[in-house]
């Protein structure tokens, strides 16, 4: 059970104080004719200026007090005189109102001696009570897992945080845009599916009490999206909530967003043409026209040249190994073992030849790439959904963009041929029976969909999060996303436990 700290007590009372005053402590609503960061740009003399927000500290000086008023975008000063405030509701101010209340105010604009741009208040409405005190401002919340499970506070407390958030914000809305302008149509599909289906991963599994059936939260909508390509569209999108129930590491989460789209008769290398355009557009557009982004130690410039690097060669340069010699998992593991390679799987032996290669790749090559580079002709049993290569058919159309060694974009040509597709999906569910829990399960529906006639259609899909962690040199994932999903609180701690 929780226990109450004082300084919690104290405030309850603060409010009670101003019930007793005939003061509504959670009014409906308050009437702003700007926002703090508007107001921060008004002219000196503007009047009738009503904004509202969190206050994030108080000064009192005899007669006059100066509050922070703060929201997500911004913060003002506020004047409080007495003498234009009335004695008594200035006392009932200062004897109610603490760090972390929200209030409204109205006044005019003015600047002090040393420039501050600052609202001489002639209003006041209290809006509501903070009844836990914020942490210490200096330090504000330092603790990684409240970071995580109260973000509220780590909003109201860290500036940073503010901005990670409102770029988050702000890069998905130019991605919108810029499909937007290529002609594009955003669409959705359902999150609950009776196959788990459109990547190779381990899905999570929950049950439909009316139909009294076991479904699975989508790995990916790729599957209903190319459905929507054979129903008639041509350019869409969806940007979508996934679920795999795999391992959570810096880089990895189990439930995360992805933007995935399709596009009608488009080839792999068209698509890495518009992912090299939106990319710059989105960056361009992030950091005021400058295409070079700071990651540690690395300045990676999106402005140069990206480079095309095959899988084989790239497996060849950085560990030794050719892929295309060993044509079995077993032969494979055999020759990563034999080259003292421990990769980080844990029940490796029961991979199939695919997300071994994959594996091995993730170990030896994908940490080394640091600028924009497009990795292409991924062996075809690691992409059970891409086209195969006309020129060789053990490879596939496919590209990934790989940007300081994480993955960012992967894309294909989608492999439009039921009889094929049917084919791979039952060597993915031979895989499956093995043992290989992320192989994929046969989808008898998409298959007959695409028995109506498909067109050539290639796709690519964004990983938002990973992306943004990139940008924002963020050490974990977890650091740009809102709530990320942590174990049950075992204790609900005091307050002074609580903040640090």
């Amino acid at each position: 059970m929780e226990i109450k700290s004082e300084l919690t007590k104290i405030r309850e009372e603060k409010e009670e104080k101003l019930k007793q005053e005939g003061i509504i402590t959670h009014p409906e609503k308050f009437e702003r004719t700007y926002s703090i960061k508007e107001a921060m740009s008004l002219e000196v003399g503007t009047k009738d200026v009503f904004v509202a927000g969190r206050v994030m500290s108080k000064r009192k000086m005899g007669k006059i007090s100066f509050l922070d008023l703060r929201d997500v975008e911004g913060h003002i000063q506020l004047c409080i005189k007495k003498d234009e405030m009335g004695e008594e509701k200035y006392k009932l101010i200062h004897d109610t109102l603490d760090v972390g209340d929200f209030i409204g105010v109205g006044g005019e604009i003015f600047k002090t001696q040393t420039g501050e741009q600052t609202i001489r208040v002639s209003s006041y409405e209290f809006l509501g009570k903070s009844l836990r005190p914020l942490p210490e401002k200096f330090h504000g919340v330092t603790n990684r897992e409240i970071l995580y499970r109260e973000r509220h506070l780590d909003l109201i407390m860290n500036e940073e945080t503010k901005k990670r958030f409102l770029l988050r914000s702000k890069f998905i809305k130019l991605m919108r845009d810029f499909l937007d302008s290529k002609g594009f149509i955003e669409v959705e599909t359902p999150v609950l599916q009776n196959t788990a289906s459109g990547a190779t991963a381990r899905p999570f599994v929950t049950h439909h009490n009316t139909y009294d059936t076991d479904v699975f939260l989508r790995i990916s909508p790729e599957l209903t999206l190319k459905k929507l390509i054979i129903g008639g569209f041509t350019n869409i999108f969806e940007i979508a909530r996934d679920f795999r129930n795999e391992g959570i590491s810096v880089n990895h989460l189990q439930d995360f967003t992805m933007i995935e789209g399709y596009s009608a008769y488009y080839n792999y290398e068209d698509n890495m043409k518009l992912m090299q355009e939106m990319i710059t557009y989105i960056i361009s557009n992030l950091f005021n026209g400058d295409l070079k982004v700071q990651i540690g130690d690395n300045l990676i410039d999106f402005g140069c040249e990206w480079k095309v690097v095959s899988f084989r060669e790239l497996l060849i340069k950085d560990c030794g190994i050719d892929i295309d010699k060993y044509k079995t998992a077993a032969e494979l593991l055999n020759e990563i073992k034999r080259n003292n390679i421990e990769l980080d799987e844990e029940n490796i032996e029961s991979l199939g030849r695919g997300n071994l290669i994959d594996q091995l790749y993730k170990k030896v090559s994908r940490p080394k790439i640091v600028n924009p580079t497009f990795l292409t002709k991924h062996p075809i049993d690691l992409s059970p959904l891409a086209r195969a290569n006309d020129e060789d058919s053990s490879l596939t159309d496919r590209f990934q963009l790989i940007v300081n060694g994480q993955e960012i974009i992967n894309g294909y040509s989608e492999l439009v041929d039921a009889r094929e597709q049917e084919r791979r999906f039952i060597e993915q569910n031979k895989l499956k029976e093995n043992g290989d829990e992320e192989a994929m399960s046969i989808d008898h529906e998409y298959i007959k969909a695409m028995e109506f006639g498909m067109p050539p259609i290639s796709g690519w899909g964004l990983g938002i999060d990973r992306f943004l962690q990139f940008l924002t040199n963020s050490y974990n994932i977890r650091d740009v996303v809102l709530y990320p999903l942590l174990k049950p609180r075992q204790n609900v701690e005091t307050d002074d436990d609580e903040v640090e």
